[in-house]
This record gives structure tokens, sequence and C-alpha cells, in this order.
């Protein structure tokens, strides 16, 4: 009989833009809904000390690691989102070949 192993996560089906979404409502204390993949830092009301909470809580929800050079120059969640969808898919081919 085989076991049914949990995931680590407690919402693994969530696509990488549902998972932004909600660390930022988590990390800015707002529902999830009234955050938008369009939205700016701006719009949300985020400086420079939220971005870098966000910025660590997403490095460990997705476990990446994510240069500071270039997420300064990240102005939409959008951005935010393709950015962590490509070192997730980096991540991946990294370990892969390995």
């Amino acid at each position: 009989m085989s076991e049914t192993v949990q995931p680590v996560s407690s919402a693994p089906q969530e696509s990488v833009e549902q998972r932004v979404l909600r660390v930022i409502a988590v990390t800015r204390r707002v529902p999830v809904e009234t955050i938008h993949a369009t939205s700016t830092f701006e719009e949300l009301g985020i400086d420079s000390l939220d971005r870098i909470n966000i910025l660590f809580e997403l490095e460990g929800e997705f476990e990446i690691e994510i240069d500071d050079e270039q997420a300064k120059q990240v102005t939409t969640l959008q951005q935010m989102i393709d950015g962590i969808t490509l070192l997730l898919a980096a991540k991946a081919a990294k370990e892969a070949s390995a």
C-alpha cells in the first residue's frame, strides 16, 4: 500500500503569479484580491523597505536568490512574476543537468 506524500508547500498547485501575489498580500497585510499582476509597486504603496521584505519572503517561498540590482529595476508585479519564472526555469535546468 503506497502512502500519500504531503507536499512541502501548503498550496502546491498555485501558479507563480498566485504565490507572488499571496506573498505580497501577506507582507503588506492586505487582501490578496486587492493585488493584481498589473499593479505597480507605487500603486500598492510599496516603499524600498517593503521591497526588501518582499524580496526576502519571495526568495524563501521559491528557494531562489534574487539579484538586488535586477530587483531594483522591477516596477510592476508582472515584471517580478516574469523574473521569478525565469529564475525557476534556470534553477530547474541546472538541477536537471546535475
